[in-house]
């Protein structure tokens, strides 16, 4: 079994993965972090606000070389459950929010070429769902002088339009199934509430 978490950045990822660490040693199961965390240096991560078309076909191809990676390392593994810190369902959200906000004639590029490369297709995502405003107050918490500037990806529409992607009626996922978890409340009682679903999976 495949699970994926997605959701914006601050949704709680971070910490629901933690949980589900805690939770599922015993399965040997397989956790893959986010794409970004492959690429050794940070000035080599593409920027999530590309400027052209062209600026995000090269982004969606760095990333799909990552996901080869990962596809490799679960071919390798001993079968099991596979966590993913975010899925190529990401990529195609991104691509599609782009399109929409600025014209960029890219998603359907981007899932012509996925058809092509391999990668992992979750069975099952949980999308944390985060309001706007948590998730402004979070990164504040987190980063205490970021509050007056300018995070693209907290950004009103790419946050609707990304969220559109996963749980809107036009969008489809890659994913079999994706189940949205209100993630607005304190990350410890999501992570756990998150935790109490993927029990109930894994019975």
């Amino acid at each position: 079994m495949i699970l994926c978490l997605e959701g914006p950045s601050y949704a709680g990822k971070t910490t629901v993965i933690r949980r589900l660490r805690e939770l599922l040693p015993e399965v040997g199961a397989l956790f893959l972090e986010c794409y970004v965390e492959r690429i050794p240096s940070e000035k080599d991560v593409p920027p999530p606000r590309t400027r052209s078309a062209a600026e995000q076909l090269r982004a969606f191809r760095i990333f799909m070389a990552i996901e080869a990676e990962r596809v490799a390392q679960v071919a390798d593994g001993s079968g099991g459950l596979v966590v993913l810190d975010r899925s190529v369902d990401t990529l195609l959200a991104h691509a599609y929010a782009l399109e929409q906000m600025y014209g960029f004639q890219v998603y359907g590029q981007v899932r012509e070429i996925l058809a092509e490369l391999p990668y992992l297709r979750p069975d099952q995502t949980v999308y944390l769902d985060a309001s706007p405003g948590a998730l402004r107050l979070r990164r504040a918490a987190e980063i205490p002088d970021s509050a007056e500037d300018d995070y693209f990806l907290h950004d009103s529409r790419f946050l609707a339009y990304t969220r559109e992607y996963f749980v809107g009626p036009r969008q489809g996922p890659v994913a079999r199934q994706v189940a949205v978890a209100p993630s607005d409340g304190p990350v410890d009682t999501v992570a756990n509430n998150v935790r109490v679903l993927v029990e109930s999976w894994s019975r």
